[in-house]
């Protein structure tokens, strides 16, 4: 029994250092991957909306019963408006990103004709006097 459960522990031991290699993504994955991150984060944000509006139907509840029962109950801070997400949207990064030709872009000539040529008359080092 010792000898099996030694032998289990040390597979199991060596398994976890073993690396595997990295997969290869081909650019449909990568796309896919893309969109489910998205996805992911507009339904983190979708939660946290209907999370605000629970909170705010509770707070509301709270304060109705405190007024009905007599107690003052004021809110300690006006807070901002839950705001709704929308519907989820995707538009791939690579059909976003429209790549503009070199001329347009303004990558061959510089921003401003210069006004002073780039060297000038005065020395590189002031004299020593020595």
């Amino acid at each position: 029994m010792k000898r099996s459960l030694l032998c289990l522990s040390m597979l199991l031991a060596t398994s976890v250092f073993a690396k595997l290699p990295a997969p290869v993504l081909t650019d449909e994955a990568k796309a896919k991957a893309e969109e489910a991150k998205a996805k992911t984060a507009w339904a983190a944000k979708v939660d946290s909306y209907k999370l605000c509006l629970s909170m705010d139907r509770a707070a509301g509840n709270y304060f109705k019963t405190a007024a009905a029962s007599g107690k003052s109950a004021k809110p300690a801070a006006a807070l901002p408006a839950c705001a709704d997400p929308g519907p989820f949207t995707y538009v791939a990064a690579a059909a976003a990103a429209v790549a503009k030709p070199v001329e347009a872009a303004g990558a061959h000539s510089p921003a401003a004709t210069a006004a002073n040529p780039p060297s000038g008359k005065a020395p590189a080092a002031a004299p020593t006097g020595k």
